[in-house]
Formats: structure tokens, sequence, C-alpha cells
């Protein structure tokens, strides 16, 4: 196209890093046009306080879709060149979610004939994962692979090249442990590395040769420019209070506005009159075109969407009206959607021609810290709340240096999934966008749906039968039937260190292995005893009002199917107290769900096979930040959309809706209470468990037909309390009877609907602890607990006033030398930290290395 030579324009003569280089000395050294690539901003991140704004990029700073899509390009024409006409027609792209996926997806098309596919932050009822990774320097970490063709990255007969892209390459870490896995899977003779800029250090540049020389394998760089940045002594802490100190003087200046004000650079206040609403514009996305490459994006999509290009371009055109044509137009493409937006805004420029000044950039997950001023590439921020219904929960979104920029108009682009409520809502993108500019226009591409993978009609002959106890598990046979399968003989424990380091880079799921089960000492031993009688009514008051709730609009026989393991004492719970109040025998199952996995599909199709799935009420101990909540609700949608029940019209299939003893994180509405206290059940691991191990699920282990496994530890019988603790508990159903009587009474009346008030709390700790994985924030007493028996913890922080509730959470981070921290404002009684970027022999806040228990 016309625009790939054009050249970036400098609009100030001042570069967009001063502000940031004069406060802290941070220097950007490099190539002639490194910064004019790269400007500098901050963020609250005591690990790393600066952040790289790239100025081509079209993430956080508008540019010319032309000089956007050029970038890419050109990198792809030269990864073509490098390749030569034979290997380039064999390469495959893959670009990292959510940065860089318009950026590979440019590069795929430099290279002209390559499918590419992009890493996605947003799972997809119906189509199974091809591979996943995390990212840990990211703001939100986890990646999955989900190509529609699962052969699109096994390479085929000749091992197709295989094109990696980012927007920079700093470590080079996401990318090495990326190609690790995939190589490991299905081997490639050749690798290439493309980004925009290479800011590596000398020794990570020695590190790629080495890796390459370790797989046996060519593995190329193709970058634009090339640098270093070089940090003075101190300038993390000198970072984290320049921050704190902009934030306080913005806060107080938009204390101190008036409300018809605009409130400084975060751009968050509503200047004037209320907005007009968007207008939308149908542009005539071509049908079958993906919306971008989540799924794959091939040459013959390609071809479709460059001929439906100038036609979509008009209609926009069309809608924007006759001023806005000659003024400042910005397309705004959403998170992960930037390809879609980008070929809008190239084909806009086209079509407006010299008369108009189109810009692109999108909106992002990522918070950065906004000043006004020339010498700093953030000057404003737009915050909204997340309009896509994320997997990860609700949250916070930003578009950057777009208020005050003086765009005539502005064309949110969003795809279908997008569309929803809150994109429309009085604090949502487009009255946001509208205090800034005259005119919003709203194009929706639809998010493409691949075709569903193959059902097949005969399910297996014969399902297997759920174990019980004593031949699995010290619970009574007709307290829980356990749909899985028994790998007691297996050996699957790893030591701590080791599976944290493996869970963290990448090399492993949680779930494929087992952590050393913790064996508590006597002193330890007595706490959870004094615990269990401190608190065994409270505990029987939680249990007997969730299950009245439950009786009451889930009855009259609800199926109860606990997620195992920490569900299954509250469902062997609950069915004690319907037995007792109400002579009622329910039937009780334990499953298996894995985070970033799903649930077990075969325990589903067991027990839609035995019983009626609107029966079944999904039972866990507490909530913590809601990923189990959220993660059920994907893999049910899922289990559905496969042809499972509910997948038919008519049919009734299964609520996903989980009731929790304990919801601290407001992340349910069936719940016995909302107070974040000590659950003695969480004390312990499978000795109050019935002695039955966490679940797993590894692929040479679990069939396509078989229930997820677990370890049954009859070696541990002499310590087993798990019969004492449902004892203790129901010892106390008689006098808490009224009491559950009058809460039921008062929760059935009331609003219980989700708050989510705990999420915020851990996104915010996430950032201002420099951990940047909300899967590394563990918040709750259960879930503290479980970080100090389980995981290599970091740190504790601890609500300041908690009492004995935290007795055990200080006796068992004595114990492994971590320290715990008192703060304020915290939603929770406790919150614990897992080693971020973990390795063998981390150290912890004090210097110390971290170990195991």
């Amino acid at each position: 196209m016309s625009g790939r030579a054009r050249r970036e324009e400098t609009v100030d003569v001042v570069w967009s890093g001063n502000w940031v280089a004069e406060r802290l000395g941070v220097a950007l050294e490099g190539d002639g046009e490194l910064q004019e690539l790269l400007g500098l901003a901050l963020r609250r991140n005591p690990k790393r306080a600066h952040l790289l704004v790239s100025n081509v990029l079209g993430k956080h700073v508008p540019q010319h879709p032309s000089v956007v899509y050029g970038a890419g390009y050109g990198l792809g024409e030269r990864v073509r060149a490098l390749l030569g006409e034979r290997d380039a027609r064999r390469a495959v792209v893959l670009g990292y979610a959510e940065t860089a996926t318009g950026l590979g997806h440019a590069v795929a098309d430099g290279l002209r004939e390559a499918p590419y596919l992009h890493s996605t932050r947003r799972p997809v009822a119906g189509v199974a994962q091809a591979g996943g990774f995390e990212e840990a320097h990211s703001h939100a970490t986890s990646h999955l692979l989900l190509p529609e063709d699962p052969q699109l990255l096994a390479g085929g007969a000749d091992a197709s090249v295989l094109v990696l892209v980012d927007d920079e390459f700093s470590t080079g870490n996401t990318v090495l442990n990326t190609i690790r896995a995939l190589h490991e899977a299905h081997p490639r003779e050749r690798y290439v590395i493309v980004a925009l800029v290479d800011m590596r250090s000398a020794g990570d540049r020695d590190r790629l040769t080495a890796f390459a020389a370790e797989i046996g394998a060519r593995v190329d760089l193709v970058t634009r420019s090339t640098g270093t940045v070089t940090l003075p002594e101190g300038v993390l802490e000198r970072g984290q209070a320049l921050v704190a100190e902009q934030e306080a003087e913005q806060a107080q200046e938009a204390a101190q506005a008036g409300p018809a004000e605009q409130a400084g650079p975060g751009g968050e206040a509503v200047a004037g009159a209320a907005p007009a609403p968007a207008t939308r514009v149908d542009v005539g996305w071509p049908a079958g075109v993906p919306d971008g490459g989540r799924h794959g994006f091939t040459p013959a999509h390609r071809a479709a969407l460059e001929a439906a290009l100038p036609g979509m371009a008009e209609r926009i055109a069309a809608a924007l009206g006759d001023e806005a044509r000659r003024g400042r137009v910005l397309v705004l493409g959403f998170e992960e959607l930037m390809y879609a937006p980008l070929r809008l805004g190239t084909a806009l420029e086209a079509a407006l021609g010299a008369d108009a000044e189109v810009r692109y950039s999108t909106t992002t997950r990522s918070p950065v810290l906004a000043v006004d001023d020339p010498g700093y590439a953030i000057r404003t921020r737009l915050v909204f709340p997340a309009h896509d219904d994320p997997a990860d929960g609700p949250g916070d979104r930003y578009a950057y240096n777009v208020a005050g920029a003086g765009f005539d108009a502005v064309v949110a682009v969003v795809d279908s999934t997008a569309d929803t409520p809150e994109l429309h809502a009085p604090d949502g993108l487009l009255a946001r966008l509208a205090a800034h500019t005259g005119h919003v226009l709203l194009a929706v591409v639809p998010s493409y749906a691949p075709a569903p993978a193959p059902h097949h009609e005969q399910e297996p002959a014969v399902l297997p039968e759920p174990l019980r106890g004593p031949d699995f598990s010290s619970y009574a046979p007709e307290d829980v039937g356990w749909l899985l399968q028994d790998l007691s003989h297996t050996a699957l424990e790893a030591p701590t260190e080791e599976r944290e380091e493996a869970i963290q880079s990448g090399g492993a799921h949680y779930a494929e292995s087992l952590p050393v089960e913790y064996q508590p000492s006597a002193e330890y031993q007595a706490l959870f005893t004094a615990a269990l009688d401190a608190s065994a009514a409270r505990i029987a008051r939680a249990v007997g009002t969730v299950t009245e709730t439950v009786l009451a609009e889930r009855g009259p026989r609800p199926v109860l199917v606990s997620l195992a393991r920490a569900g299954t004492p509250v469902g062997v719970l609950m069915r004690h107290w319907a037995r007792h109040r109400h002579g009622l025998d329910l039937p009780h199952y334990a499953i298996s769900i894995v985070r970033g996995r799903g649930i077990d599909a075969t325990a589903l199709r067991w027990l839609a096979a035995h019983h009626d799935p609107a029966d079944v009420v999904f039972v866990d101990g507490w909530t913590g930040k809601g990923a189990i909540t959220r993660e059920l609700a994907a893999a049910i949608e899922e289990f559905e959309a496969s042809g499972g029940p509910g997948g038919s019209k008519g049919a009734a299939g299964f609520d996903p809706e989980i009731a929790v003893l304990a919801d601290p994180g407001g992340c349910v509405r069936t719940y016995g209470t909302r107070e974040d206290f000590l659950i003695p059940s969480a004390c312990l691991n499978s000795t109050v468990s019935g002695l039955i191990s966490r679940t797993v699920l590894r692929a040479d282990l679990v069939g396509p037909d078989d229930f997820h496994g677990a370890k049954f530890y009859r070696e541990l019988a002499e310590s087993d309390v798990s019969g004492a603790f449902l004892a203790a508990v129901a010892a106390r159903f008689e006098e808490v009877a009224g009491e559950v009587d009058a809460e039921t009474k008062e929760l059935l009346a009331a609003d219980r609907a989700p708050t989510w008030e705990g999420w915020a709390a851990v996104e915010r700790i996430s950032e201002e602890y420099g951990i940047g994985d909300v899967n590394l924030v563990k918040p709750g007493v259960g879930e503290t607990t479980r970080v100090l028996l389980r995981r290599v913890p970091w740190k504790i922080l601890a609500k300041r006033g908690a009492g004995a509730d935290l007795t055990h959470i200080r006796l068992l981070a004595e114990q492994r030398g971590v320290p715990v921290e008192e703060v304020d404002d915290l939603p929770y009684s406790c919150v614990g930290l897992i080693h971020p970027r973990f390795t063998r022999g981390a150290t912890g806040a004090d210097g110390k290395a971290v170990t195991g228990a």
C-alpha cells in the first residue's frame, strides 16, 4: 500500500522520554531512530517502574494506520528475504496477545502466503486448546492457543518454519519458553523471532545462542531497532515515590475540580453536557473472514479481506459526515482486536486522502500513569469498565492519549462479543469517548466462531463408576462418590520449589503433579484442634444457611457435586445437615475442575446419565478472587456447546452457579457467609479431606473417556482428622438451627448478586507489588493457607487488627521464614503472595532463600 513508505512524523520536537529520563536518570541508548520509536512512561511497579512506549505499535500512542501497518509489514518482508521463497511459503506466524496481535498479523501479511495465529486471553467455548503459556512480565499473564485447525502449529510433514512476533524483545523469556514447549511437541529445524525493538542485555544475547544449540535448531532474530535501557542505582524506589507523588497530586486536583471541569490527565471526568450517543455503522464485514488471528487466519481469508476493505472504508467515510471527513479521525481498536481496526484505518486513510488526518490506537488492560507534559509518552488516559465479560473477571480498561487530542470523530471498533451493556453504560467506553469528540461511530465486527469439533454421538458403552470409601477415601461410602480414577500407585509428588519453577516458567501445569503432603507439627496440629473448637458453631451456621438456601431455591432433592477437594468436606456437611434437619438423603459426588483446563467432561457425562442435570448444584469451600467460579461457567458453556446436556434446543443443562460455605470475594449468590474467617478444613491437606490428594490431569494418565485422577493416602490414616472435623461441626447443628432459619430468611429476601469487590484489590496488589500476575495473588484465609502449604510463598499481607483467624497463618509463615506485612484497607483478612518469577533459590523480601516446608 502507498502509505507503507511513509515515515513517522514527529509532532513534538521534545523526546517523549525526557520527563522520565530527567527525573529518574533513565537512559535509552541505541541506534539512530530508537528515540523516534520509543518514549518512556511510569507505572506503579517495584520491579520495573519505567515503561517503554512504542510510537509505531498503535497501542498507547495514536499513529497513522499506514505507519503502524507498514512497521509490521516491513518486518515481514525482511523475514521473507531471510528465509527465501521456499521457507517463506512454509512459514507459520504466531503473535502474542494483547499488544502484538496486530503487529504479528502485519508481519504475516509481509510474508504474503503465511497463515497467522495469535495467542489469546479469551477462552472460547467449543474450541480445544492446542497449548498455552504464562507471560510473567505482562499485566495479564495467561495465554491460550486456540487454532481452529489443530494442525496449524504441528508443522506438517515438512516441519514448517515458526515465526514468533512480539512488540519488544527484552529478556526473551516468554518467547524462548514458547519455543521450547512447542519444539518438544513438534520439533522444527528453524525459528525466527521478530520484534520492533531488541532491548536485551549482553547476557540475554548470549542466552539466545545457547538456547538454539540446546534445542538443536536455528533461531534467527529480526528487529527494526536495537538498544539498551540504563537504570541508575535506586531507580525503582525513586520511581515508586514519583508515581505516588503524581497520583496524589492528580487526586487532589480531581477533588478540587468542579463538576463541569475536566479532572486532569486521568480524563475520567465528563465535561459539559451529556454526550450524544454513538452512531452504529454497518461496515459489511465479509462473511467467513475471521475478525483476527485468535483461531487462525489463512491466505484465503487475507484475499477476501483485501477485496472488501475499500467498500468498508467507504461506509465509514459516509457515516462520518462532511465535517469529520476533513478533520482528525481516530480509529480505536479494542485490546486483542488490533488487526481489523488497523486495516479499516489504512483503508479509511486511502478513502479520505489528504483532506483528513486518520490516526489509530487501541484500548488496553495495562494501567499506566498519565502526565500532561510533552516530554512524557502518556499524556492523558480514559478509564472505563471491561465490556467483554473477561474470563479473569471485571476490571478497569484504558485508552491513552485520546482525551484532549482534538479528534473530530472516533470510530470505535469492537467485536460482537464485546458489544455489551457495559460498552454503552454511562461510565462505559462510548460515553468516555463522547466527552472528548463531537462524533462517535461504533463499528461491530462479528466475532468469528470456529466450526465445532466433531461430536461423537455414541458415548462409551460403560462410563467409569464413582469410587467410594473405604477403598478410596476415609469418608463413609454413602457420604460421597468420587468421580475420579485412583492414581495412588503413581509417583506424582515433586518438591515445592521444583513445581513452582516449572509452573511459572510455563514448563508444566500445576495439575500435572502433586505437592509433597504437608505433615503438621505437634504445635500446628494443636492449633488446628483449638481452631476447630472455636469455630465449629460458626461453620455449622454457615453450613446450615447455604444448605437451606439451596433447598429453597434448587430443591426439593438437589444433587450435590463438590469441586474436589476443598469443596468435598463442605458437600459432606451439607448432606449431613439436610439429613439432620429434613430427613433427606441427598446424593453427593466429588468432581475435578482444573484452572486453565476446565471441568472433567467425562464426569459431567456420568452425572447427566444418572441424574437430571438441572438438579445438580456445584459446591465449593470458599471463594478467593473467583477464578474457579469463572472457570466453571466457561467449562459448562463449552461442554454444552460440544453437545452435552443443554447443548440442543429445549434441553435443560447444568447450572454453573456454585454454592459455597464462605464468599469473601463476593463472587457468587449462594453462600453461607461472606465473612473471611478461618475454615479449619483449609488448615490441612488430605488429612481433613478424606485422605484424598488434589486432582491430577495429565495426558499420559488421563484419556479422553477417563475421569481425572487423584491419590488416596492410606498411609496417613493415623493423622486423619476428616471424621473428627465432620463430627465437631455436626455436633453444633441443633444449637445454631434458630440462627440459620433467621439468616436464611434474610438472605432469600436480599439482593445477593455477586459484587466482585475483592477483584479490584487483587489487581491492585498484583500491580503494587510488581507481581504482574493475578494468579500469584491468593486472597482470603483459605487461599493464603494453601500458598503456605503448597507453593513458594513470598510474603503474607494481613489485615491490621485481624485476630485468631490468622494464628495458624502466622505460625506457618514463621516456619517457612515468610514475612507477614500488616496492611490497611484490605477486603480480606489476609492475602498470600506466591513468589513472582520464581526460580530455585529465589529470595524472599529478607534476601534469604525461600525453601519448601
